[in-house]
């Protein structure tokens, strides 16, 4: 067969791109012992962004085919309102707070890695790919890291054969005297850095960065099938992410600006690697699912934020907007097609049942939070009853839903001082009591709802009632033995260093694209969030 360059390709003319395959592809999926593996996971895209959720321009046509096809999960939650420690904990099957993703410098801080942070994923942690690759797994991560970028903590470190992406965020431009523009890695070496040779034009918001993750998926999945390899490929793009962006062919297009743009390319890129999927005949052998890191950041809506749908605040709280995601399961001839399932579930249980798929037994020497779920996805109407979640920001459990009912531990959306100078996680939706402004401790008489019939969290359940008793006697015990056995990890996110930003990546010799940066002058990070 003919080597395809699929990175020169326009967006249209992927739609294609079956016209130009081998006919003579005669591969035996039954042939490659465990099925392969895609996580897609978006950047702060909302759950109220998809159609199938009720969007109502309904503007993500692939994705609700998508569900049309498998399994919709309602009920799907991350494991932290933020970007970097709920990445940390779907390739770790463990709660940040054990990871090592959180701070201590604060009380119930939210902290990720910024290009001033020392850390990044501990030593210690066993990382989804590294499993993976003890049966035969080749792994790829497209788009953003965001688990440290010095250079121990790189993807190609932590068990993946291949990257192409970035090690933080797209913010910038930046002044390179005073901040380097972030670089965008092809495997261990830098190709160039956003705004320099990677544009995102902040004005127009335009950026073929999506089309390039695209490629490079389709491409590492064209690569695997033909050597009949089984793969995980984690497609991590971040255009929902502000400053949000989109090529050309979708700038201007949907009825909900600049955002709605993003989310309608990611769109039509989920559409494209389903069906790439079927025209390399291997949609049977092949195990994708769809979510997000966190809910919708509310406070860059409604330009460049997402939305929730019925759920309170977004991104940066524990109320239901910033930790419930949208999740689609999607695997022909083995999950039931048009299937909506109500199971609690969250980011970790991908470690768990990605590994189980895989015939792999998770670590059996440390705490994995992340549950198997096969019997649900293979076996429904099968749940796991009575299974909690918990909610996490920086150290502190502010948070349980057992069932249909949620208790605050905690109440605080974000300070007096950022909410007086314009920062609010939850414009348009302050509830009384409950999207405070101070840390409120609530650990001796929790704030509880009824999340059926109270999706908003806006009617606490009275403390005087037989119902707020008997939902508490189910929820305490499982609070109390949740902490009983809790042992946390070693704070990576707590130490900041000028010195440690991306001045001089690996193969900046070669792009004449080094910076000197300054001397190291740690400190500890300043989390106000």
């Amino acid at each position: 067969c003919p080597v395809i360059h699929i990175r020169a390709m326009s967006p249209l003319s992927l739609t294609f791109l079956s016209a130009l395959i081998c006919c003579s592809f005669t591969l035996q999926t039954s042939s490659v012992s465990s099925p392969n593996i895609i996580i897609m996971l978006m950047d702060d895209m909302g759950w109220g962004d998809l159609g199938v959720f009720g969007q109502p321009s309904k503007e993500t046509p692939n994705l609700d085919a998508m569900a049309a096809q498998g399994m919709l999960f309602p009920n799907f939650y991350t494991a932290n309102p933020l970007c970097s420690p709920s990445r940390a904990a779907l390739l770790t099957g463990r709660l940040p707070v054990r990871n090592g993703f959180y701070t201590t410098n604060a009380h119930a801080r939210n902290a990720y890695t910024p290009q001033e942070i020392v850390g990044g994923i501990s030593k210690d942690e066993i990382l989804l790919p590294q499993l993976l690759k003890t049966k035969g797994y080749v792994s790829k991560i497209v788009g953003k890291w965001h688990l440290g970028h010095r250079p121990q903590y790189l993807p190609l470190k932590n068990g993946f054969d291949e990257w192409f992406g970035a090690p933080n965020c797209h913010f910038g431009p930046y002044n390179d005297t005073i901040t380097p523009n972030i670089p965008v890695y092809n495997n261990s070496e830098m190709l160039g850095r956003y705004y320099e040779e990677f544009k995102i034009d902040r004005v127009t918001g335009e950026s073929n960065l999506t089309q390039m993750y695209l490629q490079e998926g389709l491409e590492f999945i064209r690569r695997q099938t033909e050597a009949q390899r089984p793969f995980f490929l984690y497609w991590a793009a971040d255009a929902t992410h502000a400053p949000v962006y989109a090529s050309k062919h979708f700038l201007g297009k949907s009825q909900r600006g600049r955002y709605g743009d993003a989310v309608m390319e990611l769109d039509y890129s989920v559409g494209q690697i389903l069906s790439w999927l079927r025209t390399l005949g291997i949609e049977n052998n092949t195990f994708v699912f769809f979510t997000s890191d966190n809910g919708a950041a509310l406070i860059s809506a409604p330009h460049e934020g997402g939305s929730n749908g019925p759920f309170l605040c977004g991104k940066e709280t524990t109320f239901e907007g910033g930790m419930r995601e949208p999740a689609i399961a999607w695997w022909p001839g083995h999950i039931k097609e048009g299937t909506v399932n109500f199971q609690l579930a969250n980011v970790m249980d991908l470690f768990t049942t990605s590994l189980a798929l895989a015939g792999i037994s998770p670590p059996g020497d440390r705490a994995i939070d992340g549950l198997d779920l096969t019997p649900v996805l293979l076996s429904p109407p099968h749940t796991i009853h009575n299974r909690p979640i918990f909610y996490y920001r920086g150290n502190e459990l502010m948070a349980v839903r057992l069932g249909q009912y949620k208790a605050h531990y905690w109440t605080w959306s974000n300070s007096w001082e950022e909410f007086k100078s314009g920062i609010n996680f939850c414009p348009g939706q302050e509830v009384s009591g409950v999207t405070t402004h101070d840390q409120k401790e609530h650990t001796m008489q929790p704030v509880i709802f009824h999340l059926g019939r109270d999706p908003g969290e806006k009617f606490p359940i009275s403390v005087l009632t037989k119902e707020y008793h008997d939902v508490l006697s189910r929820i305490s015990p499982v609070v109390e033995q949740h902490k009983k056995n809790l042992v946390p990890g070693i704070p990576q996110l707590n130490m900041c260093d000028l010195a440690v930003m991306n001045w001089a990546p690996a193969g900046c010799e070669k792009l004449g694209k080094c910076l000197k940066g300054p001397k190291s002058q740690p400190w500890k990070c300043d989390w106000p969030h």
